[in-house]
């Protein structure tokens, strides 16, 4: 196999951390410059705050810079000595200017099987909607939103537990191993590019706050897959006697609600919090109340006594 490749990478969040350590790790090609968001102020202090990429390049040593609109990253004319710009997670828009640059382009690897799910929230659109796999694609990048011509693809299954986070971990490994073999393959001039279908593109529209709310009227498995799509960001939430209270784990009982108000507690215990939905109990496991920790059933209703003096949850 030939010389690796001279390659920049463009990313911000532990997703495009993730794989730049892997490619790193593997060290055949040369990483001549990394491109992340600018820090920003965060906590309570609204100190400056590094990304996840930023700090794994500063570690490493490797060239960064930190381009603060279109216009800074467009002045990056040193891309047109690299072979590849690798997108991973990065932030911002790059204009038909950058995508031409490098001599094989900008490929972006995308948390979905495309063309379904292209846009901003590919990971918690399959789980709302239950579909059973997910995966990595990595595209030619075009001025298009996740269009390109797809160079690689790998499935990954979705299991009933997943939840954002932990399919999140899992497409980021598998991430890195797409982007390696997709390398190789640029490198032995093997790349096939495969058009998409856009009559089969599904758009995964990015999360709003009100999107986790739950409703209690809907399907218990509508409702368990929203927990799961929710938890770590931004989490379900519903209330309690009229005080929000965010839920971070939940399962499906056998216990038919038809007949049952909507969101009615049925019942309570160390072990959960069973709540009726259309059909079924949803049981709480876990939740949190504002500026609280999180807790387990048992520990909330012992350190909560006063919620519980009206059965119904709103």
């Amino acid at each position: 196999m030939p010389e690796g490749l001279n390659i920049a990478f463009a990313g911000t969040p532990d997703f495009a951390a993730t794989i730049l350590q892997n490619l790193i790790i593997d060290g055949r090609h040369t990483i001549s410059l990394v491109l992340s968001q600018p820090d920003k102020p965060a906590g309570r202090g609204k100190k400056l705050h590094k990304s996840p990429v930023t700090q794994l390049a500063e570690s490493n040593q490797l060239p960064l810079v930190q381009p603060s609109n279109r216009q800074e990253l467009d002045s990056l004319t040193q891309l047109g000595n690299l072979d590849v710009l690798v997108v991973a997670a990065y932030g911002m828009i790059l204009s038909e200017f950058i995508l031409q640059l490098p001599r094989y382009g900008c490929i972006n690897i995308h948390t979905s099987l495309l063309p379904r799910w292209r846009g901003a929230a590919p990971i918690q659109r399959a789980l709302l909607a239950g579909d059973n796999k997910t995966g990595i694609a990595i595209i030619q990048m075009d001025a298009g939103l996740d269009t390109g011509d797809i160079l690689y693809q790998e499935t990954c299954p979705i299991n009933p537990k997943d939840t954002s986070g932990t399919l999140h971990d899992k497409l980021a490994i598998l991430g890195g191993q797409c982007l390696l073999a997709t390398l190789d393959k640029m490198m032995a001039n093997q790349l096939s590019p495969e058009a998409q279908d856009n009559a089969l593109a599904i758009y995964a529209e990015k999360i709003q706050k009100q999107d986790a709310y739950i409703d209690w009227s809907k399907s218990a498995n509508e409702i368990e897959r929203l927990v799961r799509a929710m938890n770590p960001v931004p989490v379900a939430f519903s209330e309690l006697n009229n005080i929000p209270v965010r839920i971070w784990d939940a399962e499906i009982l056998d216990t038919d609600t038809s007949h049952t108000p909507p969101g009615t507690i049925i019942n309570y215990s160390a072990i959960g919090l069973d709540v009726a939905s259309r059909d079924y109990a949803i049981r709480i496991q876990r939740l949190q109340l504002p500026g609280k920790k999180v807790l387990g059933c048992g520990d909330f209703y012992n350190g909560y006594p006063v919620l519980w003096t009206r059965r119904t949850n709103n």
